[in-house]
């Protein structure tokens, strides 16, 4: 068995000398190097950015969809969509480890969530067993390769496999909102409606506390009265969030001309930097958790109107991350309902 690199770079086939996330080629055999674990893919949860693309250049055609997605992986030997740069994650079985894998916790039959993006994770695919143009989840046959330093967890018993997956791919946004917030804030959630909007927007709601504010900037009517039924905002505004003067005149009327100290943005489409930037209070936060998001439009955005604030990438990726989203769908039976709804 031939000895792999912690960080995936034996896999790299174009460029050498990257890493596997920006690597413009995966080598995707299937054969396990010593430090490897082989996973028999079940689902594939595609990245909203992603699939919101894919979706509108294939006219919401559910072969074309496929044939795209299979296209992305036979050139890239992984899910790296070339327009967003972002791929998603997946579920699946562990099928075999390298007996130089360091986490001993998981074992050959375990049922696992990557942690990590799909635009890393060396990928093959057999068949596309169902794609459905309203759901980003996939069911597959397929292989992929988890790296020693890839992240996971092993779902638990007491959430579907396609609920934990829904609520896994996006869990580095509730954590983030966890660590950025705090009491008394005002908080705007850009993009609250969404799967990562409503697990930030309950997140932030415990944070803020009695005496702080979350106000949500949502596009869809429905996503919106979601919201407000669940009691999951103090404020909802329901505007287009690349319409950056509009989107600032509403909030503005809730918290003044200061803005709020910290700022989510989780939209799927691109061009709404400024809008971010516009409502953030000097030396306040903005999250990105976009992957629609172009951090040069916002830094060189916030520059431009003489902003001094702190601009966040959205690494998926915060210690405690996977427990702390599931932990969600235990403590609220309308967001566990409303995901069974929509995922299950």
């Amino acid at each position: 068995m031939n000895k792999g690199c912690r960080y995936g770079t034996h896999r790299v086939l174009e460029p050498k000398g990257t890493l596997p996330q920006p690597a413009q080629k995966l080598d995707n055999t299937m054969s396990i190097y010593d430090n490897e674990v082989l996973i028999d893919v079940i689902t594939l949860n595609i990245d909203s950015a992603s699939y919101t693309q894919i979706k509108k250049d294939c006219g919401a055609n559910a072969e074309k969809m496929k044939q795209m997605i299979l296209s992305i992986i036979d050139e890239r030997g992984k899910i790296q969509n070339p327009v967003t740069g972002s791929g998603g994650m997946l579920i699946g079985i562990v099928r075999e480890i390298g007996p130089n894998f360091t986490d001993k916790r998981l074992k050959v039959g375990h049922k696992i969530a990557t942690l990590v993006s799909l635009s890393l994770t060396p990928l093959k695919i057999y068949e596309i067993v169902k794609l459905d143009p309203l759901s980003d989840q996939i069911d597959v046959k397929g292989n992929a390769i988890l790296f020693e330093t890839g992240l996971f967890a092993i779902l638990p018993e007491d959430i579907p496999e396609k609920l934990a997956l829904a609520a896994l791919d996006v869990a580095g946004a509730p954590a983030q909102v966890n660590r950025l917030v705090k009491e008394g804030d005002t908080v705007c959630i850009i993009g609250g409606g969404g799967k990562s909007g409503i697990l930030c927007c309950y997140q932030a709601m415990k944070n803020v506390g009695p005496y702080g504010k979350v106000i949500v900037v949502e596009f869809s009517e429905e996503n919106a009265q979601r919201i407000k039924d669940m009691k999951l905002a103090d404020h909802v505004i329901i505007e287009d969030a690349t319409n950056v003067m509009a989107v600032y005149k509403k909030v503005t009327e809730i918290t003044g001309e200061r803005g709020c100290e910290v700022v989510i943005n989780n939209v799927n489409v691109p061009n709404t930097e400024m809008t971010s930037i516009l409502i953030t209070k000097g030396q306040g936060v903005i999250y990105f958790f976009s992957m629609a998001t172009s951090f040069t439009k916002a830094a060189l955005g916030a520059e431009g109107i003489g902003k001094d604030i702190n601009l966040i990438v959205g690494n998926g990726y915060a210690k405690g991350h996977a427990n702390l989203t599931l932990s969600i769908l235990r403590e609220s039976a309308e967001i566990r309902a409303l995901f069974e709804k929509l995922y299950v």
